[in-house]
């Protein structure tokens, strides 16, 4: 099981949208679970986007502020989660972001019990993928990048985007130390390859995503989806890019002699 982060640069383009795409096409053994928890400080966009406001706003990371201060973000969290399956099934799951980043600066003292909580609960499990947006893997929020598996850079294939990358990418380094494996998750979108993004960079591309206006707009903002959308190239991609990450996940266990499973944690009671 893995902890995944997924980090951008300059208003952090594409990152919600291959997050979403992720924890769609995510593989996962029978009885096993993915959650996308949408940790951006600047605020979450699923519930208003992908789904279309048919939700409220009253579950979310919001709600665990006031759990932690009470001693029960456990507990709290469990119910703040999302079904976005249309059957019910509970295996692919969302943390509903912030509505309001006035509402960043309460979160502080729960980051890092929420890493831990993370952490624990892909023993039971769960995959967890990190929204971080733009600045979410930096300041009081860093531990979540800090204590996953592998951080993903989302770029696009242009200057501005890479330049926005790099910053980021020398930032990460210092951040995460060694025990963290960074990478970039590329949109295929403007006149640098996939080689030139690896050597400008100097970490490994790990997938390329195809820059699909009409296809991604079913997971940025709710739009119907178009004719096979299932099998289109976005979501084709996607699944191919998520077995590429999960084999990263691995060989940075391996390298640190990690079980796949994850530790336990006494943080994970309850569980389902």
């Amino acid at each position: 099981m893995a902890v995944v982060a997924l980090a951008g640069g300059l208003g952090a383009p594409g990152v919600t949208t291959s997050a979403m795409a992720l924890l769609l096409a995510w593989e996962m053994p029978a009885g096993h679970r993915v959650l996308l928890a949408e940790a951006d400080p600047d605020g979450g966009s699923v519930l208003p986007g992908a789904l279309q406001g048919t939700l409220d706003n009253a579950r979310g990371l919001r709600n665990l502020a006031v759990a932690s201060r009470q001693g029960q973000l456990t507990d709290a969290f469990w119910r703040q989660l999302v079904d976005i399956t249309d059957v019910g099934s509970r295996d692919r799951l969302l943390l509903p972001g912030l509505y309001d980043p006035a509402h960043a600066s309460a979160m502080e003292p729960v980051w890092r019990p929420l890493a831990r909580l993370f952490v624990g609960i892909e023993e039971h499990g769960h995959d967890v993928i990190v929204d971080l947006g733009r600045r979410g893997a930096f300041g009081p929020s860093a531990v979540l990048a800090q204590k996953a598996d592998v951080v993903l850079i989302v770029a696009r294939g242009t200057l501005r985007s890479l330049q926005s990358a790099q910053v980021r990418v020398e930032a990460l380094r210092e951040a995460v130390g060694g025990t963290t494996e960074l990478a970039v998750l590329l949109v295929d979108d403007g006149p640098f390859s996939k080689e030139e993004v690896r050597k400008h960079l100097g970490i490994p591309v790990v997938a390329v995503l195809p820059c699909r206006p009409k296809e991604a707009a079913v997971l940025s903002d709710g739009a119907p989806p178009p004719r096979r959308f299932e099998s289109g190239e976005l979501m084709r991609s996607a699944r191919s890019a998520a077995v590429r990450i999960q084999e990263l996940v691995a060989i940075r266990r391996s390298r640190l002699a990690l079980p796949h499973s994850g530790p336990g944690s006494a943080a994970v009671t309850g569980a389902r």
